[in-house]
């Protein structure tokens, strides 16, 4: 256990400076080259999100492992972990084979989430803190993206995804739970989602309605290319 209390001590304590703001305040410094996000965003939510025997009651998170086709060995990254109801799931799923990178942008929350790594002898489960929109993920490492209930808090879109794509290996796939509704109600609906993911360059490969999960279930893969940052054209709310 040696291993995962280091890693969390030591990812937390470097990175945490926040990003650069542009001058008006409104955006960081790193996300200028990318288009505005035309919607409104989220509040950050609940890091829970909802009871955790509610949603096994439903079987929620076994139902998205079994749609994501998540099987023992694999490398998976749970973005905005927040309290790490997926990550506990997932390191059970992929096994000691396999690993899970649990991220969020809450230091709070992924201290909390360190402790229960600890506690629950989870030597397969790193943590790192991520930035508003940079997940900040090795390149090539990850067969699943994990974005729970967490897409519609994303202030800038395009650079969080922009950043995201080369995190995922060969044939790795984002995968997206979220529910149907405005963007400031803790939803997205799902064709500004598919167009956003598509205007960075990925492909919609599945979209499953699941009021079992309380919201849908969507997979991207990449596409064969991104376009540049200045290439990318923003997706207008409707």
């Amino acid at each position: 256990m040696l291993r995962a209390a280091v890693t969390v001590s030591v990812v937390l304590g470097v990175l945490s400076a926040c990003s650069p703001v542009s001058e008006d305040g409104s955006r960081p410094e790193s996300s200028l080259q990318f288009p505005r996000a035309d919607r409104p965003v989220s509040g950050l939510g609940a890091t829970e999100f909802a009871n955790e025997d509610a949603r096994d009651s439903r079987g929620e998170a076994q139902k998205v492992m079994d749609l994501a086709a998540i099987s023992p060995g694999m490398t998976v990254a749970d973005i905005g972990a927040g309290e790490g109801y997926y990550t506990v799931r997932l390191a059970e799923r992929v096994g000691e084979g396999g690993r899970v990178l649990a991220q969020d942008i809450d230091r709070d929350a992924l201290e909390r989430l360190g402790n229960r790594v600890e506690r629950e002898r989870l030597d397969n489960v790193s943590i790192k803190l991520g930035k508003p929109d940079d997940p900040q993920l090795p390149v090539d490492s990850f067969d699943r993206i994990f974005l729970v209930h967490m897409y519609h808090e994303v202030t800038e879109p395009y650079a969080f995804l922009y950043r995201l794509w080369p995190a995922l290996a060969e044939g790795g796939q984002v995968i997206v739970v979220d529910s149907n509704r405005p963007t400031d109600q803790h939803g997205i609906p799902p064709l500004l989602l598919s167009c956003e993911f598509e205007a960075v360059g990925y492909e919609l490969v599945e979209f499953l309605e699941k009021p079992d999960i309380r919201g849908y279930f969507a997979r991207f893969e990449r596409a064969g290319s991104r376009p540049a940052p200045n290439e990318i054209t923003g997706c207008a709310l409707k």
